[in-house]
C-alpha cells in the first residue's frame, strides 16, 4: 500500500474497505487541519516528504503495530502538498478483536509517525507569513520514552 499520496485522502473510503470478519473493533483517526495555531489565524498548510523513506517506514510501523497489538489489519495514509482548513491530513485505521487493542494501536501509530517518519509541515498564517514545523530527529529505540517536542502539529 502507498502511504504517502499527493491527493485527497477519502477516509470513507479507506474505511468502507476495511473489514475483517475477526474484528469486533475499528478505529479511525483523522488529523485535520484546524484554522488556528497558537493564537494565530492558520490559512492552510502544506506538507512534504521523503516519500520512499516516509512509505517504508509506515509499512514497518504497521507490522510492527499489527504484531505487537495482535491487530487483524492496519493502515496508514499521509497527505502532501496543499491541504486547506478542516481537510484531512493523515489516516490511521486500526481493527481488532478488541476495542482496546484498536485504540491502543491507533494511538501508537500515529504518535511513532509523527515523531520518526521524514514528513514536514509548512503552516501558513492570514498575515501572510509561514512556517516550518519541526522535523523531529528524536528517533530512539525506545518507543516508550519519546521526548516531548515543542512544535504544534495540526493533525492532533
Amino acid at each position: 500500500m502507498k502511504h504517502i499520496q499527493n491527493t485527497d485522502i477519502n477516509y470513507s473510503e479507506l474505511f468502507e474497505n476495511f473489514r475483517h470478519p475477526q474484528s469486533g473493533a475499528v478505529v479511525l483517526f483523522s488529523g485535520e487541519v484546524r484554522d488556528n495555531n497558537k493564537g494565530r489565524a492558520v490559512t492552510h498548510l502544506e506538507y512534504e516528504a521523503y516519500a520512499p523513506m516516509a512509505n517504508k517506514m509506515i509499512s514497518e510501523i504497521l507490522e510492527e503495530a499489527k504484531s505487537r497489538f495482535k491487530l487483524n489489519q492496519a493502515a496508514c495514509v499521509h497527505r502532501v502538498g496543499r491541504v486547506e482548513i478542516s481537510g484531512c491530513a493523515v489516516v490511521v485505521i486500526t481493527g481488532s478483536g478488541h476495542r482496546k487493542e484498536a485504540y491502543d494501536a491507533n494511538r501508537y501509530i500515529i504518535d511513532r509517525v509523527k515523531n520518526e517518519v521524514p514528513i514536514w509541515k509548512h503552516e501558513f498564517f492570514a498575515d501572510g507569513t509561514s512556517e516550518w514545523g519541526q522535523n523531529c530527529d528524536c528517533v530512539s529505540n525506545d518507543h516508550h520514552h519519546h521526548q516531548h517536542h515543542h512544535h504544534y502539529e495540526r493533525t492532533e
